[in-house]
């Protein structure tokens, strides 16, 4: 049975504060030396994951990119094994093997988040290409930042993806900088969603800071998919109030250009919404984020207690 929609829109809440304050428990960890190597953010963005994911059925696959984490948890899968991949514990998705760039979970349809810019686009597309081949009703979403537009994968996929009419969305998740490059000194063509045309293929730009926003677009968008018209090109436009990764000084943008984007904090706009338009109570708010904070607090302790992976764990599944 389908959730009420006010049901639906609390979840989304509880999930984008999951996501948001499972990403400041990340770098609390990263800069007391819990955690070694690197990560990179998505603090701000987390209606674009939220909001898409939700609209789709928990069956179409994802595939995602070095800035994953959000997309994990939207798709609803476990923090605790989510942190413990990150920290290399067995109970991880990927045995602790895959770290934050590498994960995957075949489980909940989700292919693996990806470390080369744009590296997702062409699996996601050969996904599609699978399901079409095997007249699956499922589609695969595919999420890349602003950087992977300019990325020779890009339009090798969208162009083959809109010949053969493969169920597959590309969400772009434009969040103004491909690590320190403004999208405006990087990309010729804007809104990057034109670029569509040039494959005939529908392309939508939409406000990825507000979560109501995108489950409506993206709803529209999957529904075009899955009628089998071919694929969609979507566009969020958004910002990641974190660095590219967790040592960015942000030397290329003014705390004054940060300041404005946090005015349009995509939970905080949510939560106003949830209050003046839904009739939902502070308190019952307040209440959803003291129960992620315990979670994810929960989380960390369970991660950290896992044990490590020994020399075994590390190799296998290799093959040759």
């Amino acid at each position: 049975m389908e959730p009420k929609p006010i049901d639906l829109l609390l979840d989304c809440f509880r999930k984008m504060l999951l996501i948001r304050r499972f990403e400041e428990t990340l770098s609390d960890l990263f800069e007391r030396g819990a955690l070694g190597g690197t990560s990179h953010f998505c603090i701000g963005q987390e209606a674009c994951a939220v909001g898409v994911i939700s609209a789709a059925a928990d069956t179409d696959y994802i595939v995602s990119n070095h800035r994953g984490h959000g997309h994990l948890l939207a798709r609803g899968l476990d923090p605790v094994r989510v942190f413990g991949e990150l920290m290399g514990r067995t109970i991880g998705y990927c045995g602790g093997r895959g770290g934050s760039q590498h994960m995957c979970a075949m489980d909940h349809s989700f292919l693996g988040t990806n470390g080369i810019t744009g590296g997702g686009i062409p699996v996601a597309t050969g996904a599609a290409f699978a399901l079409k081949y095997r007249k699956e009703s499922r589609l695969v979403l595919a999420f890349f930042g602003d950087g992977a537009a300019n990325q020779g994968t890009f339009h090798e996929s969208l162009n083959i993806a809109s010949l053969w009419k493969l169920p597959v969305l590309y969400v772009c998740e434009n969040n103004r900088y491909g690590m320190s490059v403004p999208v405006s000194a990087s990309t010729s063509c804007l809104p990057i969603a034109k670029r569509a045309a040039a494959y005939s293929m529908r392309g939508v730009t939409a406000d990825g800071m507000d979560l109501l926003a995108v489950r409506r677009v993206a709803a529209e968008c999957i529904a075009h998919v899955r009628s089998g018209a071919g694929p969609v090109l979507l566009e969020l436009e958004t910002y990641r109030f974190c660095g590219h990764s967790k040592n960015d000084p942000r030397v290329y943008r003014s705390r004054e250009e940060e300041a404005r984007w946090a005015e349009r904090d995509c939970i905080v706009l949510l939560g106003k919404r949830l209050r003046e338009e839904f009739g939902i109570s502070p308190d019952r708010l307040e209440s959803i984020r003291t129960e992620v904070d315990a979670e994810v607090e929960q989380a960390v302790a369970e991660a950290q207690a896992a044990p490590s992976g020994d020399d075994r764990c590390a190799l296998g599944g290799v093959y040759a």
